[in-house]
């Protein structure tokens, strides 16, 4: 992506947030990963890079593959709602980036998620 930006305003695509030891898209996280679909039919000239996360439970290999399992699960649903798979791309970053410190349930459950980071031409 070296000739792409990252796109300063992404609107309201806020992050999938996901159960514990899971990769499953949860049924009412659907919407959000929607809305995201319908932003980049409409917007050609974008691509998206999912980025996956995880709890730091669990060793750095498990939770790398997981965050990647998080992001897969996303992307294959932007594509089962007509988006290009070539325009969406999937990163792990497992434990190593937590949105919350991993203090207790509540801010674990905040770190089991996956970003949209959107970049543009």
């Amino acid at each position: 992506f070296q000739s792409l930006e990252r796109a300063t305003d992404v609107g309201e695509y806020y992050p999938v947030y996901f159960q514990y030891d899971s990769s499953m898209v949860p049924p009412e996280e659907a919407s959000k990963i929607a809305a995201v679909a319908e932003l980049l039919k409409a917007t050609p000239a974008v691509v998206l890079v999912v980025d996956g996360n995880c709890d730091e439970r669990g060793t750095n290999e498990y939770n790398i593959s997981l965050g990647e399992r998080r992001a897969l699960a996303v992307r294959e649903q932007l594509i089962a709602l007509g988006v290009d798979g070539a325009r969406v791309q999937t990163v792990s970053y497992g434990e190593s980036r937590p949105a919350a410190p991993n203090t207790d349930e509540e801010h674990r459950a905040l770190n089991r998620r996956a970003e949209f980071v959107i970049l543009g031409r």
